[in-house]
């Protein structure tokens, strides 16, 4: 039953087991909530749907229908979902190539791999991604993020047809295009700038994106500056969301097969490293599954209704827990409240200044960078540590996503299994003749007998050490020390199977001691235990030397 419920919504969870009273009390501080949320997600969601290549109200869109789906079928009670940072770069680059089907496609694509992420309960895989991973592709995203703002921050205008998908083509637009330089857009893109890095010391409880938007409109309107608006370069309509179901082919998705997994990945890794952040705020645990299945089912109702990909929003999530929010109606909220603005208020939209959205996405770069801990890794981390930081990091700047994480688990992947070769250590016992020797408490040994003992787990990486293992002309009996050795694979087995082969053609029978669990498991399936003799699997070492000796003393009396 335990197991059956964690694939539930937590909402139900919730409801079902928190007292009447209790329920009463929360749910008015988690619609206010649910509106402070709305403001903090108002800015951003219309900024990120621009830095995404499509409209503003794209990204409301997203916040709307996504939002609402994930709070309410969700594994975590304060999660907030909706368009975040990590995907612009990644979204704009699919509309500018493949058109906003190729979007949709890739968007659903990602949704049912996500759910069946969910279902086969893979959400605890995700915390075996490495931290230097996780921090590369963040500050690698945040830098693409910062590139792409630096045309509407500096109020450049680029040729139609200008190339922009990849990061190279932004600098070289830029570049090219230098002598188009605004300063009147600069200037109020660094008042917002100003506005949204200062204003949370003078108050915290009005987010600054919504003072830094007011400024920037005031700015531009009050003075007749000469700055593009939203209205200048979109259609800004009101409106609810609309169902819709896309004409997709076959071929279409195959065609974004990989961009689907690509936003698959990082909105599992975004979504849950969200909640955790949660968990910690409120002392509670998510459900990981259950998260991954909303998010799939997020995604999917996104793209059916106009959005773009959404995750977890690890700033909206906080504000949520900040002001209160506590159970997953706050996320319900929000997202109506999102609803009502896009509906009776969107066309204002129009008056709001480019370089005021530029300025608002550089605030998001520079929260979601984590430089200060890209910093702390360069200077504390072993080589090999700070080597898949710096090659993801470049990685996800110069080429993408995907070749990052691939790289940076590939490069992980390697390390470790080099850290653990060299853990596992192969040795034999010495012999000591010496009459004076200090050394004391040692096993006497007949001198037919040879001791191997090995610590660390067996696996690919080190069975040359079992290889190295020899026995002398008199050896008739070897035993292989094993209690220091807590997993066997598949190598390792044969290795033990070459080793046998070995110690056959000379003579020598195998002794082993202390075998544990999975190796004794792995040895009894591959029929090793019965090739070499049930009874010659020892518990441990002193019963293998008894038993050898024991062996012994009957060739002894069968030669006589």
């Amino acid at each position: 039953m335990q197991q059956r419920d964690k694939i539930k919504p937590i909402l139900f969870s919730v409801v079902k087991h928190t007292p009447k009273d209790e329920l009463k009390r929360q749910i008015p501080k988690d619609i206010m909530s649910g509106v402070m949320v709305a403001i903090v997600a108002l800015p951003l969601s219309i900024a990120l749907g621009i830095a995404s290549g499509v409209g503003p109200e794209q990204g409301l869109y997203t916040a709307i229908v996504a939002g609402f789906v994930i709070a309410l079928f969700g594994g975590s009670r304060v999660n907030v979902s909706g368009p975040t940072a990590a995907f612009a770069a990644i979204v704009a680059g699919i509309v500018a190539t493949d058109g906003l089907e190729g979007l949709v496609a890739a968007t659903i694509i990602a949704g049912v791999l996500l759910v069946l992420m969910g279902l086969f309960k893979l959400g605890a895989i995700i915390r075996f991604i490495p931290y230097t991973i996780t921090t590369g592709f963040t500050a690698g995203i945040a830098v693409t993020l910062l590139i792409g703002q630096l045309k509407d921050l500096l109020g450049l205008s680029f040729p139609e047809g200008t190339p922009t998908v990849d990061t190279a083509d932004k600098l070289s637009a830029i570049a090219a295009n230098a002598g188009t330089f605004n300063v009147e857009a600069l200037v109020v893109g660094v008042v917002c700038l100003v506005i949204l890095f200062g204003w949370p010391r003078i108050n915290e409880r009005i987010p600054s994106s919504l003072v830094a938007l007011v400024a920037g409109i005031v700015l531009v309107n009050g003075l007749d500056m000469n700055v593009n608006t939203i209205g200048d370069l979109y259609a800004v309509n009101a409106g609810v969301p609309e169902f819709h179901i896309p004409v997709l082919s076959v071929d279409l998705f195959r065609e974004q097969l990989a961009n689907g997994i690509t936003i698959a990945i990082l909105a599992a890794i975004e979504s849950l490293l969200s909640c955790v952040v949660a968990d910690s705020m409120i002392s509670s645990h998510h459900r990981c599954n259950m998260e991954l299945v909303a998010q799939g089912a997020g995604n999917i109702a996104s793209a059916l209704f106009g959005g773009i990909p959404a995750t977890g929003a690890i700033a909206r999530t906080a504000a949520n827990v900040k002001n209160g929010g506590r159970t997953p109606i706050a996320g319900m909220t929000h997202a109506l409240v999102l609803l009502a603005v896009l509906a009776f208020l969107m066309p204002y939209a129009a008056y709001i200044p480019m370089p005021t959205i530029a300025a608002i996405l550089l605030h998001v770069a520079y929260n979601m960078s984590g430089w200060r801990n890209f910093v702390h890794l360069c200077k504390t981390a072993s080589h090999g540590a700070v080597a898949t930081l710096l090659v993801t990091f470049a990685l996800t700047v110069i080429v993408d996503l995907v070749a990052a994480i691939a790289v940076g688990m590939l490069i992980t992947v390697v390390l470790f299994m080099k850290m653990v070769s060299e853990e596992t250590e192969v040795r034999g016992w010495k012999y000591y003749c010496d009459e004076n020797s200090e050394v004391t408490h040692l096993r006497e040994l007949p001198k037919s007998v040879r001791v191997y003992e090995i610590n660390g787990p067996m696996f690919f990486g080190m069975t040359d050490q079992i290889a190295d293992i020899s026995v002398k002309e008199f050896t008739k009996y070897l035993i292989i020390r094993m209690r220091g050795v807590p997993s066997l694979d598949s190598s390792g087995m044969n290795a033990l199977e070459n080793l046998y082969g070995y110690c056959h053609e000379n003579g020598v029978s195998l002794i082993f001691s202390h075998a544990n669990e999975q190796p004794m498991k792995t040895m009894r399936r591959a029929g090793f235990v019965d090739l070499v003799g049930e009874n010659h699997f020892r518990a441990n070492i002193d019963d293998a030397i008894a038993f050898a000796r024991e062996l012994l003393d009957k060739e002894k009396q069968a030669k006589s």
